[in-house]
């Protein structure tokens, strides 16, 4: 368990890294929803330091939940590239409708499912700590049936 753990460890900084540093190239800092990915990709980071070297289920559980943060990301972002890319297609082509539009969106200008990306993170992020060493909590107490 120990090598899939690192294994996985490995998979997911080279994914924030690669990620990160391609949102940073390709400028995707306009705004507030813009940041959102790169800021939990630095929360993440941080977090992950502090479980790795301190340990512990304060730790633990601030890392799942900013992998469900990226999750959530994941799913944000999905929508508001495909969003943009319909109102960019509405714009330039008004009568688009229908599987035309979602055809043309889906394909836009914006890769509409390119924040995917967190989402995939998020999940190999949550794998990592499945069954993680400092979770295992106090039995409870078993009882006789009679």
């Amino acid at each position: 368990m120990r090598t899939l753990r690192a294994a996985l460890l490995a998979i997911f900084a080279v994914g924030v890294l690669g990620t990160g540093a391609e949102l940073l190239l390709l400028e995707h800092t306009e705004d507030v929803w813009q940041w959102i990915p790169l800021v939990l990709m630095a929360i993440s980071a941080v977090v992950l330091v502090w479980l790795v070297a301190v340990g512990g289920r304060a730790s633990l559980r601030s890392f799942q939940t900013t992998m469900a943060l990226f999750v959530l990301s994941g799913f944000v972002g999905l929508f508001l590239h495909y969003r943009g890319n319909v109102e960019f297609e509405i714009e330039m082509y008004p009568t688009r409708s229908g599987f035309e539009l979602f055809w043309e969106a889906i394909r836009g200008a914006t890769p509409a499912l390119a924040p995917g990306t967190m989402l995939q993170l998020g999940l190999l992020g949550l794998a990592f700590t499945y069954r993680y060493p400092d979770s295992a909590r106090a039995k409870p107490a078993t009882t006789t049936k009679e």
